[in-house]
């Protein structure tokens, strides 16, 4: 079976991409390398010992998008990550999120919509919920108008796939994922951004190893029992497994829905603080961090209620805060180390 991951040199995407290959997947990637490396393709060979192959394309190209499809026409199953995705910098350049976010996956469900079947496994986001009523979230929790335009992009992506699904043989699982974290236990691929990143744990364990100055937390006033925003922090290699259960579940015709949505987090919410707490923990390093201002477009607080990934697809989050946070800091030191 053959299975396309976009974005698939990218933190989630390369993870994904060990985990089905380790399920005997042929995996195509695509990927235009703006924020990934062609090295992690090095590194994705390293745990597997399978090379995928690997096409350099922008998904804002239509015309090179349906020249894909064209030459590939035995893909079984859409994985799609390909997208920008810091909230902050959504607010400060909109237009680069609707359009590349849009637009890319508009191309791809155009290609996919004449199959007999197709199944796609949208990367979605806690963000579509905006700041929900109740914590933990369920997935039938009322969609609260977006905070940034990231989380816009996701709502409207979701209505996109659902709309589409409805008059194409298309199929889609919608994965609501919280706070990706972590590394590969081999520190052969982990979460390597291109700049200043724009998440926390990236940021503190550059921070750790002496790249960056200064960690800045965005908040210490909100209704917090310490004044910072609360997470679902979940490790990424649980989060790619749950990515290749999804497309199982379609590819054995297991759905009950032309679209179904599910949670992936662990369920568990920890503060900025507790998190850079347990990082001197694990890591023996002192941090140099300052509370500043709040960040427009965060929300106070979100973790998942995931009683439904759990009972529907038998996935569960295995790893702790703890096990993610040293895979990470294991992975920062090696790669300022080559």
């Amino acid at each position: 079976m053959k299975v396309l991951v976009t974005g698939g040199l990218g933190f989630i995407g390369s993870h994904t991409v060990v985990e089905l290959q380790n399920k005997g997947y042929e995996v195509v990637i695509i990927d235009n390398l703006s924020n990934s490396s062609i090295d992690v393709l090095d590194g994705i060979v390293a745990i597997s010992g399978i090379k995928p192959t690997f096409f350099n394309i922008d998904l804002r190209d239509k015309t090179a998008v349906s020249d894909f499809f064209k030459q590939n026409e035995d893909i079984n199953g859409v994985i799609h990550f390909a997208a920008s995705k810091a909230v902050g910098e959504s607010v400060q350049n909109p237009l680069l999120y609707y359009e590349n976010n849009i637009n890319t996956l508009v191309y791809l469900l155009q290609n996919l919509q004449d199959k007999s079947r197709a199944n796609f496994i949208f990367s979605s986001s806690c963000t579509v919920y905006g700041q929900a009523e109740t914590m933990p979230i369920v997935e039938n929790a009322p969609i609260q108008p977006a905070i940034s335009p990231y989380g816009n992009t996701k709502q409207i992506g979701e209505e996109i796939i659902i709309d589409t699904t409805k008059v194409t043989n298309i199929n889609a699982i919608l994965l609501r994922y919280f706070n990706p974290i972590g590394a590969h236990a081999s520190a052969k691929i982990g979460e390597l951004p291109i700049g200043v990143p724009q998440n926390l744990v990236p940021f503190i364990t550059q921070t750790a190893i002496g790249l960056r100055e200064k960690l800045s937390v965005f908040g210490s006033d909100y209704p917090t029992e310490d004044g910072t925003c609360i997470r679902d922090y979940i490790h990424v290699v649980d989060l790619a497994k749950a990515h290749v259960v999804a497309l199982e579940r379609l590819m054995n015709n297991q759905n009950v829905d032309k679209v179904e949505v599910f949670n992936v987090g662990t369920g568990k919410g920890t503060s900025v603080l507790e998190v850079i707490e347990t990082f001197e923990t694990v890591s023996g390093a002192k941090l140099n961090y300052q509370l500043v201002e709040r960040r427009e477009g965060d929300v106070i607080e979100a973790f998942a209620n995931t009683e439904k990934v759990e009972s529907v697809l038998g996935w569960k989050a295995e790893s702790t805060l703890k096990d993610a946070l040293e895979s990470a800091w294991k992975w920062e030191q090696i790669v300022r180390n080559k």
